[in-house]
């Protein structure tokens, strides 16, 4: 017996069992040592093992640590089914997380079910919630003040201040007027009215800088001179509505406008070191890591440091902790690629993980069930429609004022009168404060999300009133149907490059009878204002210089989107288009059981997946041979669609289709394209033997060959060789056909270099 391959086994066995007996000599004798001192009795009060255990269970149920997880747990579930709902509404995700805030509090979930919501969030966990929220929003601040582009803001200033200062001058001035009619119904006792005033008045003049920046990318706006001209003014507002909050909260807490002058010149102070002292030093630093493409763990430290000195200071100085965040963000080194880098590193946990804490504490606070008289709702009408006047119709005018068309102006108005986010954080400021009452507080939330839900539709009927602009979609001449028109769309600059090498193998000698559009289509979350076209050039770099070596005209069309696969296959279904081309996506579920779970939960979680389930488009355990992705696209396109899976291709040369059944036969079409616009050579390998038994067929295959004879070839036999599979470039395959040989887990998978799954709608 050969002991050498048992030594490792051995040795184990023998390690585990020398030290479980010493250490329990070890305790044996350890108990000799209690005799004489004073242990103290067993915590249990059961009498038995299981009420012992649930005793202990019930205690770690109630421990703070884990009362918060489950609050998160709760929180992100929520927010993320409400988000997904308003996608899906064409509103941004940021209204859902903000209305399942409302939710979860005592408006919805505390009235109907009390226990449970005060199970989940009793009131002596609430501090803990409102710091981890807080910490959140002073990374969103970070973030918020990274994204503005001052570059942007100093070329076309002119216009874009005016504007803004207009939208918020005259919503301002509304707001003090509204607070003069309401200060003696809704101001807490105490307080004065200037103060309560500044505050109506600052809420009544907020924009939301980063939800209007993804309304802008969704709606493919940033590329037109409308899109430019109201990013910048809604970055000129942001800067202008937080240096006002800062001097408003320094009046608030002064209780008087000359018992804030030493407040103020703190600030103005602070902000002069922060840019002649601190944003040199930080350019310095980013000018150090030029060309690296990451940022080292010490300079990291070094900016989190800056970050929280910045809202610390700012705390101390008595203006806020997030106005420091906001300006140690937007004196950050001007570089895209050095605020992308570090962008990245926060944006995910503040965004995901905090930022919806933030949005069911403000839900928690807010108790619409204090709204229980008419009376109250019209002082709440009352205050929307000041704020939509305000804003709206100032920015409008404003805008119309400076000569832009009723369109543009209009659109501008409905734009900048997205409140969003930020003004909860100034009613949340307001709240603690103690400027502004819970009925109050109740009435400017409601008002937040409704100026928020307007936008969209807003817009939606301006384009409807000024109709007869080309819509972004319409990127070619649909007029020209005679054209085989191929779209393919990608992810990756690679992949791009990829299926732009596999349409021009399918369309290569058509000449003026073709038209490829390629398609690139961003989630609008990782995108920024003031670097999307960076991006757009980085995707398309590689399809540009692919299209220049294959001497192909390729029209490039990109779209910042929330709903990638509905857009998808809208600009799809619109388009006119022949055959769509995609990579295969790989589903993050595959290859384990725990992957498998997680699927299956995810389906669960998320209604259209459970919706397509049911209604039998889809496989709740996920053992589709597609990711989910590409199921989605393939279910609601009307016409073929070619899905790559790529082994390093590269030509179209040798190409092998094999035929299981009658309805594969349409392969044979796209076989023809191969051979007349690349000189591929096809084998067509009967593998269900229904060739040599359908005369139709015989005769198609037929007259491919007298067209282009010697490169098509009948192959019967049932055994394929490695070494021929080898020698192909390509597998054309039907999409049913691509199942079975998944289902079957078929050698040829491995062996093949490329395949193209195409589907018959």
């Amino acid at each position: 017996m050969n002991l050498g391959k048992y030594k490792n086994i051995i040795f184990y066995i023998s390690t585990i069992a020398f030290f479980s007996c010493l250490m329990y000599w070890f305790f044996v004798e350890g108990k000799t040592l209690e005799i004489g001192e004073n242990i103290a009795p067993s915590k249990a009060t059961g009498a038995t093992m299981w009420e012992n255990f649930a005793d202990s269970f019930m205690t770690n149920l109630h421990h703070p640590l884990a009362l918060l997880l489950a609050q998160i747990v709760t929180i992100i579930m929520v927010a993320k089914l409400f988000g997904w709902v308003c996608v899906k509404l064409k509103q941004p995700s940021v209204i859902g997380e903000m209305i399942a805030g409302i939710v979860l509090g005592p408006s919805l979930f505390g009235l109907y079910f009390p226990e449970l919501s005060a199970f989940i969030f009793p009131k002596e966990s609430l501090p803990n919630l409102q710091f981890l929220s807080q910490i959140g929003l002073i990374l969103f601040m970070y973030i918020v003040g990274m994204e503005l582009d001052l570059s942007v803001l100093r070329k076309k200033a002119h216009d874009a201040v005016v504007i803004s200062h207009a939208s918020i001058i005259i919503p301002f001035a509304l707001g003090v007027g509204l607070s003069y009619f309401i200060y003696k119904e809704f101001a807490p006792d105490g307080i004065q009215f200037s103060s309560f005033a500044l505050f109506i008045a600052i809420a009544m003049s907020i924009t939301a800088f980063p939800v209007l920046a993804r309304i802008v990318q969704e709606r493919n706006l940033h590329k037109t001179k409308i899109g430019t001209v109201v990013i910048t003014c809604a970055a000129a507002d942001d800067i202008t509505a937080w240096c006002i909050l800062a001097a408003v909260i320094a009046v608030v807490k002064a209780g008087s406008f000359s018992g804030s002058v030493f407040v103020i010149l703190m600030a103005i102070l602070y902000v002069f070191i922060m840019i002649k002292a601190v944003r040199p030093f930080l350019t310095r630093i980013a000018e150090s890591q030029k060309g690296k493409g990451f940022i080292s763990k010490a300079l990291v430290a070094v900016f989190f440091l800056i970050l929280i000195i910045s809202s610390y200071a700012t705390e101390v100085i008595g203006i806020h902790a997030l106005f420091g965040a906001f300006m140690a963000g937007a004196i950050m080194p001007e570089n895209v690629k050095f605020r992308n880098l570090f962008i990245e590193k926060i944006e995910d946990v503040a965004l995901v993980l905090l930022l919806p804490l933030f949005f069911v504490f403000t839900g928690l606070r807010t108790q619409i069930g204090l709204l229980n008289d008419p009376h109250l709702w019209k002082i709440g009408g009352f205050i929307i429609l000041t704020a939509v006047t305000g804003k709206f119709v100032g920015s409008a005018l404003a805008a119309k004022f400076l000569k832009l068309s009723w369109k543009d102006s209009l659109t501008i108005g409905a734009l900048m009168n997205t409140r969003g986010l930020t003004e909860l954080i100034v009613l949340n400021i307001g709240y603690d404060l103690g400027v502004l009452g819970p009925e109050l507080f109740a009435m400017l939330v409601i008002m937040a999300l409704f100026t928020t839900f307007m936008t969209g539709p807003c817009l939606d009927l301006i384009n409807y009133l000024f109709k007869g602009k080309k819509s972004i979609e319409d990127d070619e001449d649909k007029d020209n149907d005679s054209k085989y028109r191929v779209l393919l769309s990608f992810e990756t600059a690679e992949s791009g490059s990829t299926l732009l090498k596999l349409a021009d193998n399918l369309t290569h000698k058509m000449n003026g009878n073709k038209s490829v559009t390629a398609m690139n289509i961003a989630p609008i979350d990782e995108l920024h204002a003031f670097d999307i076209d960076n991006y757009e050039k980085e995707q398309f770099k590689d399809v540009i210089e692919t299209s220049n070596e294959l001497n192909l005209e390729v029209t490039t069309l990109f779209k910042a989107s929330t709903d990638i696969e509905n857009d998808l296959t809208n600009i799809t279904n619109k388009g006119n288009y022949d055959l769509l081309l995609i990579m295969l996506g790989k589903s993050m579920y595959e290859g384990s059981l725990l992957g498998r779970l997680l699927g299956f939960t995810t389906k669960i979680i998320n209604p259209e997946k459970l919706l397509n389930t049911v209604k039998g488009k889809g496989y709740i355990f996920n053992n589709s041979p597609f990711d989910d992705s590409t199921l989605q696209i393939l279910d609601k396109t009307n016409i073929p669609v070619g899905v790559l899976v790529e082994k390093e291709f590269e030509s179209a040369d040798k190409v092998f289709i094999p035929i299981f059944n009658l309805s594969d036969f349409y392969l044979l079409e796209y076989a023809k394209r191969l051979i007349n616009n690349n000189n591929s050579q096809i084998i067509i390998l009967d593998a269900g033997g229904q060739i040599r038994s359908n005369i139709e067929v015989k005769e198609l295959i037929r007259s491919i060959e007298q067209v282009a004879p010697n490169h098509i070839t009948l192959y019967n036999e049932k055994k394929i060789e490695k070494e021929f599979l080898d020698s192909q470039d390509l597998m054309l395959i039907s999409s049913k056909s691509w199942k079975s040989l998944i289902d079957t887990k078929s050698l040829w998978l491995s062996d093949i270099p490329s395949t193209l799954i195409i589907s018959n709608p």
